[in-house]
């Protein structure tokens, strides 16, 4: 496909039946029969998520702000950039994004844009993330956020794009959003500049909400 643009397309083949054998705080899990090409019937089980927003914050220094957190299912304290779930079904991703960057790290920032879209793990979860990169940071007003649970345990720091790019390829930082997060923002710098990514209010065709 060498000069041509190689883009993702809608496409959706039949499905025949579908259960929900699991439904959980925030997921659930779905058992569709589908349709394949030569007209067999595959059963398919997968997680249905509302989908996330991530935050790569980069300071006037060049570090990015990241948070160390314990993750259960993988029974390890990783290194990542603030996230969480969009709550509420078409919520703006832009406000739920400065959101989380004020409850997890209490600051703000002036300078919003969108560094990439992605889907987590396809193959078995429908969990789209827009991961934002935010510039001019400064410390947030007003009491810090209460937090609970994990992310009592959190620890902040902020870390030269280097070394958290050296961290990725050493396999010592395994985070998604982080990993995509810094991985892009290194490209994007390196190729039109950080001033051409797509506006923070882009449209996202995964998750649709209003401007």
């Amino acid at each position: 496909m060498t000069g041509s643009k190689i883009k993702d397309i809608p496409e959706e083949w039949e499905v025949r039946g579908t259960q929900t054998p699991f439904r959980g705080n925030k997921t659930s899990v779905r058992t569709d029969d589908v349709v394949m090409p030569d007209g067999s019937v595959a059963t398919r089980d997968y997680q249905v998520h509302p989908g996330s927003v991530a935050v790569l914050a980069l300071d006037g220094e060049g570090r990015v702000l990241v948070i160390r957190q314990y993750r259960h299912p993988v029974r390890e304290k990783l290194w990542e950039i603030p996230a969480g779930l969009l709550d509420v079904p078409g919520e703006n991703p832009l406000h739920a994004a400065q959101r989380e960057l004020y409850e997890e790290a209490h600051v703000k920032a002036e300078d919003w844009r969108v560094l990439t879209d992605v889907y987590t793990t396809p193959g078995g979860c429908d969990e789209a993330v827009r991961i934002f990169l935010a510039r001019d940071l400064s410390e947030a007003e007003g009491e810090r956020f209460e937090v609970e649970d994990e992310e009592a345990d959190m620890e902040l720091a902020r870390v030269p794009v280097a070394d958290l790019v050296r961290g990725v390829l050493a396999g010592e930082l395994h985070n998604n959003c982080l990993v995509v997060g810094v991985l892009s923002l290194v490209a994007a710098e390196r190729g039109d500049g950080l001033d051409t990514l797509r506006p923070a209010q882009a449209p996202w065709p995964a998750r649709p909400f209003e401007a």
